[in-house]
């Protein structure tokens, strides 16, 4: 059956087909920070933040034709390849790359769509109100970008570390609010430290850059920790 599908249907889908093996042992893993499973695809401007969400982060795979429960429900890999060359191409800047696989199991028919981590992040993706918008992933959700990330996203400049005495008042008292407290937010260390946000989220994006701090995301936003 694949072989026929793909055979009448290769004018833009690439012809990779994948092992049925491979494909379940795919779903057994289930949906996490770089594996999302979609029944179909219903508009490619909504897909367009996981795309985004992907490339922002470490990379991931679609599994199209695919459950939440991980049942197969089995699509025509063609009409989703165009849905997400939609998203990729017109809702997503800049376009997001990605490489397709098709995979057959009892008859039917699963697209994976692999998107690598981005070297040219931040992608954003288009909103319904015609904004742009860069988004993250975690776990197996999508979060919204805030813009220390998309500040360090855009910053690509190497810098060497300094050492910790070196450092000013701010971001000491950064540090011992860290050590007490685990976690802060951007809006929170304005406030402690008694600063401008472009002056705390420039702390925040260098301390990113150094790998001295990481981030977190929930749907209560973006949090800041020290690394071990």
């Amino acid at each position: 059956m694949l072989s026929e599908y793909l055979s009448d249907h290769n004018r833009s889908l690439d012809t990779i087909t994948g092992s049925e093996e491979d494909l379940h042992n795919k779903i057994s893993k289930g949906e996490h920070q770089q594996q999302d499973f979609k029944f179909r695809i219903d508009s490619s401007q909504k897909i367009a933040k996981t795309l985004s969400a992907f490339a922002n982060t470490d990379g991931g795979s679609l599994l199209i034709g695919v459950k939440d429960n991980g049942k197969i429900a089995g699509i025509d890999p063609q009409e989703e390849f165009y849905m997400i060359e939609g998203a990729a191409s017109l809702y997503c800047k800049p376009p997001v790359e990605f490489k397709t696989t098709v995979y057959s199991s009892e008859d039917k028919l699963v697209l994976e769509v692999y998107i690598a981590p981005s070297q040219n992040k931040p992608h954003k993706a288009k909103e319904s109100n015609n904004t742009w918008l860069a988004y993250v992933r975690q776990r197996d959700e999508n979060f919204l970008a805030n813009r220390v990330l998309v500040a360090y996203m855009n910053n690509r400049s190497t810098l060497p570390k300094k050492n910790l005495v070196e450092y000013g008042v701010n971001e000491k008292l950064l540090f011992e609010f860290l050590l007490k407290h685990q976690e802060i937010s951007l809006s929170k260390l304005t406030r402690l430290a008694g600063i401008s946000v472009q002056k705390a989220e420039r702390m925040l994006v260098l301390f990113l850059k150094w790998e001295v701090i990481g981030w977190t995301a929930s749907e209560n936003g973006i949090r800041f920790h020290l690394i071990e």
